[in-house]
């Protein structure tokens, strides 16, 4: 069975034609947005997180030299403690050095965990 030339030709033409090249180019380009939109969410995300851990460290220190200093009752690291968990962080550390608190917190993002530190106290202390 032979083809005939004219066959041949519309079908190597066929193949070498630009159409439908500019649906593939679209779709490349939705799945490049997509993709850098996916990755920015995540980094955002992560952000908001240390953003959260840093705010409840801030607050369970300065809650915790309050009471180290005698200003409100109770024991810092446990006072610590209670804020930090009402800030939504878990305290994962907590020193005391006379009436210098620094707390450790993080909070869970993803698969992972963001932590932050505070320190509070008075000057020079």
């Amino acid at each position: 069975m032979s083809e005939s030339p004219g066959c041949r030709s519309a079908v190597v033409a066929a193949l070498h034609s630009d159409r439908g090249s500019g649906s593939v180019l679209a779709l490349a380009a939705v799945c490049a947005i997509v993709t850098v939109a996916t990755g920015g969410v995540a980094v955002v995300g992560a952000g908001a997180a240390h953003a959260r851990a840093a705010m409840a460290a801030d607050l369970a220190a300065l809650a915790g030299a309050d009471v180290a200093s005698g200003r409100a009752g109770g024991v810092p690291c446990d006072v610590a403690q209670s804020i930090a968990q009402l800030n939504g962080a878990a305290m994962t550390d907590c020193d005391q050095n006379g009436t210098v608190v620094t707390v450790t917190t993080s909070t869970p993002y993803l698969a992972f965990a963001s932590t932050a530190s505070a320190r509070a106290g008075p000057p020079g202390g």
